[in-house]
């Protein structure tokens, strides 16, 4: 009978130290199998290639858009710009018109007028019909004879040897020049006044010698 206590007590101690033993595993198990179970931090972010081609994408068609919007712009600045030519010469043309009708009228009477004088007088006044039709359109002739010369306006082609004028200065027009505001529209072909030479009427060694 003393003997059943002992039994019954190792068999409480091999129960007590089964359960020890089963709860040991199961903590390791669970520590074992968290990696595991936790979530992936980079499983839900988008794809980095996939974003920048998307981007690469975006700008190429805001590329385009901005290409054709410039092509555009360039082709309605050129056809702009030809319509104010167009008008510009238009509007040249209607100012002249005038000059032309009376150059033409004067010729027809100077076909048939015996007065010299009368013919000059009728060019004489289309010519200043001419040069205020220009002074409309801000065209202004350029000032030569006794002016000094200036390359900016003035383009020499003769220089004469002179005591009458100072050296550098227009005495001849050849063709007339214009300037549109600051603008030039053609030089004046001149002629322009050198020093004379102080050798001219000097003589020479051998007529001093003879």
């Amino acid at each position: 009978m003393q003997g059943e206590p002992r039994q019954n007590g190792g068999a409480h101690d091999d129960e007590g130290g089964s359960d020890a033993g089963d709860a040991e595993p199961s903590s390791e198990t669970s520590s074992r199998s968290s990696p595991s179970v936790a979530a992936d931090p980079s499983a839900g972010a988008s794809d980095p290639l996939a974003a920048a081609q998307a981007e690469a994408t975006r700008f190429k068609d805001a590329w385009l858009r901005s290409a054709a919007d410039f092509d555009n712009f360039r082709k309605r600045t050129r056809r702009e710009l030809e319509e104010a030519r167009r008008g510009g010469r238009e509007d040249l043309l209607k100012t002249l018109m005038p000059v032309f009708d009376n150059l033409e009228r004067a010729i027809q009477s100077s076909q048939r007028a015996a007065d010299v004088k009368a013919v000059a007088d009728g060019l004489s006044m289309v010519q200043r019909q001419f040069v205020d039709a220009l002074g409309r359109e801000g065209i202004t002739r350029i000032p030569t004879i006794g002016r000094p010369f200036d390359p900016g306006v003035h383009e020499a082609i003769q220089q004469v040897e002179t005591a009458d004028h100072a050296p550098g200065t227009v005495i001849a027009e050849v063709q007339p020049g214009y300037t549109q505001g600051d603008r030039l529209v053609r030089a004046a072909m001149v002629v322009v006044a050198k020093p004379k030479s102080d050798d001219g009427g000097a003589p020479s060694s051998n007529d001093a010698a003879s």
